[in-house]
């Protein structure tokens, strides 16, 4: 960065997504003739759509090399798993507001008895190493389905994980494009958003934070005075209008699919935009032609908060 700069300019988004934990103890036998596996529920999720597809495991391995811990990224790549519905005729409650259980519904099934034993022997091929060799994992349901594109104009696009991963990659495109300015670019992505982000590696642990105290020191620059003339955007996903439930929306600051970038308030500051920040975004989108929309929740309906109320400090 040039030694003159004035500033941070910080795109902030997240990685995580709800899903479920693998965990550490993780086959469980039975009943008689199956192998499943014993997971933990992690963010606030709908739980129907994880049911009767092809699922996988990824994540990271601790594995133990000689006298050394090394950490290894994961993805076992082929259909593994999979959490069956029950029959129609034996929960005839399913289409009447069913609750489901964690422990019992969404417990994914790997394979008959013969299975056993299996899933480390996979995550072990995986990770290039033996199963013994394996001391920790990291390890998360993924679903094995493809994103794709449909509608008849090709208008709407279905992927697994697209909060925030939409936003994540929108922010790295723009750190990778920023030109020389007053302003040293930073891009920074978030772990654990979807549980409250009260770990080290999020929002609301002092990861950004450090990054900014070493920067200055590392530059020479005052912290205070630094911060003082920087910007950060916060970058989550917004709800467009439900075409069968347009009632859960405000109907005067509401938004629709491929009509713009979403500028999203809360007088209650789960998201901190205000009247100065959202004129700076809005001044900027509008040199760059991309259309901006308005978005505050229904009244009695508040939604979730993200990184930017956490950020602030």
């Amino acid at each position: 960065p040039r030694g003159d700069f004035t500033g941070f300019m910080i795109s902030a988004s997240h990685s995580d997504s709800p899903t479920f934990r693998v965990k550490e103890n993780a086959e469980l036998s039975g009943p008689d003739g199956y192998i499943r596996v014993n997971t933990e529920g992690y963010g606030g999720m709908l739980c129907a759509p994880w049911l009767d597809r092809p699922l996988t495991v990824a994540g990271r391995v601790l594995v133990r090399v000689g006298d050394a811990i090394e950490t290894r990224l994961v993805y076992v790549d082929r259909d593994l798993l999979l959490i069956p519905n029950v029959a129609i005729h034996m929960n005839r409650e399913a289409n009447s507001g069913y609750k489901y259980d964690m422990k019992r519904d969404m417990v994914p099934l790997m394979g008959t008895g013969e299975a056993k034993g299996a899933l480390r022997g996979q995550v072990a091929q995986a990770a290039g190493c033996a199963p013994e060799d394996i001391l920790g994992w990291d390890l998360f349901l993924c679903l094995r389905q493809k994103g794709l594109v449909w509608g008849a104009r090709g208008e709407f696009i279905s992927a697994p994980r697209l909060d925030d991963l939409q936003c994540a990659y929108g922010c790295f495109q723009g750190f990778l494009a920023a030109s020389d300015s007053a302003s040293v670019p930073v891009f920074a992505l978030l772990d654990n958003e979807e549980v409250g982000s009260l770990t080290k590696q999020g929002a609301d642990g002092t990861f950004l934070s450090d990054l900014i105290d070493r920067l200055c020191a590392a530059l020479g620059r005052d912290r205070a005075t630094t911060v003082a003339n920087s910007f950060m955007v916060s970058a989550d996903n917004a709800h467009a209008v439900h075409p069968n439930h347009p009632e859960k929306t405000d109907g005067e600051n509401c938004v629709y699919m491929n009509q713009g970038i979403v500028v999203k308030f809360s007088a209650n500051q789960k998201y901190t935009t205000t009247g100065l920040t959202a004129a700076l975004f809005k001044a900027v989108c509008e040199q760059a032609g991309v259309p901006v929309q308005t978005y505050y929740n229904r009244p009695d309906m508040p939604g979730g908060s993200t990184l930017g109320n956490l950020l602030g400090r």
